[in-house]
C-alpha cells in the first residue's frame, strides 16, 4: 500500500514540476511557434470530421428523444431550449474532450514515449534544446485553443441536427424552435460552456 503511495505521490510531485515548467516557458524565450501551429493541425483540424459526426448525431438524437416525451405534455414546442441547454452546458464540451481525448491523448503519450526511448528527448537535451518548451508547451497552447474551437462548432452542429429533425420529424416551425433555443439559454450557461473546454483541453493535453 506505501509502495503505491508513493508512485502515486511522485508521479503528482513530476506532472506537477512539467506544469509549471510548462507555464513558465510561456512568457520566457524561445518560443517554438511552428511547433504550435503544427499542433493546431494535428489536434484541431485533424479532430474536425469526428467533432462535426458526434455533434451532429448528438443533437439530431436529443431532439427526437426529447420531443417525444415532451410531446405527451403538449410542450413540443420547448425542443429547442432543452437541446440548446444540454449542448452548450454539458454533452458539447464532455462529448468534444472525449472525440479530442480518444483521438490525440493516446496519440501524444505514444509519440513522446516513443521519443523517450529512442533516446530523441535526450538529443535534445543535449543540443540545448529544452523538450518541455520544444515538445510540450506547443501541444498545451494547442490543447487549450482548439478544444474551445472545437466545442463551439460541435454544440454549432448540433444544434442545425436538432433543428433539421425538429422541422422534419417533429414538424414544429423553424422561428419556434429558434426562438426556444434562445430563451433556453442563459449567461452563466453560456460562459460555463466556453470556460469547461480550457480544463479539459489542458487536462487531455497535459495528462498524455
Amino acid at each position: 500500500m506505501d509502495h503505491w503511495l508513493k508512485a502515486g505521490l511522485l508521479e503528482l510531485q513530476e506532472y506537477l514540476r512539467m506544469v509549471g515548467k510548462a507555464a513558465r516557458a510561456c512568457v520566457t524565450r524561445p518560443f517554438y511557434y511552428r511547433d504550435v501551429v503544427e499542433q493546431l493541425d494535428i489536434i484541431g483540424v485533424g479532430s474536425m470530421t469526428v467533432v462535426l459526426l458526434t455533434g451532429m448525431f448528438t443533437g439530431m438524437v436529443l431532439a427526437l428523444q426529447s420531443g417525444i416525451t415532451l410531446d405527451q405534455f403538449g410542450a413540443r414546442s420547448m425542443v429547442g431550449r432543452l437541446v440548446s441547454a444540454s449542448m452548450v452546458k454539458e454533452l458539447g464540451p464532455v462529448l468534444t474532450a472525449l472525440m479530442v481525448a480518444g483521438r490525440v491523448g493516446s496519440g501524444i503519450a505514444a509519440e513522446l514515449g516513443s521519443m523517450m526511448v529512442t533516446d530523441q528527448i535526450a538529443a535534445l537535451r543535449a543540443l540545448g534544446t529544452d523538450p518541455i518548451r520544444k515538445l510540450v508547451l506547443p501541444r498545451i497552447l494547442a490543447g487549450l485553443i482548439m478544444v474551445p474551437f472545437l466545442t463551439c462548432i460541435s454544440v454549432a452542429v448540433g444544434l442545425l441536427g436538432a433543428w433539421l429533425i425538429t422541422i422534419t420529424q417533429l414538424k414544429v416551425a423553424s422561428g419556434v424552435y429558434w426562438n426556444s433555443v434562445v430563451l433556453g439559454l442563459y449567461v452563466q450557461d453560456v460562459w460555463m460552456g466556453l470556460i469547461k473546454p480550457f480544463f479539459l483541453g489542458f487536462a487531455i493535453v497535459s495528462i498524455g
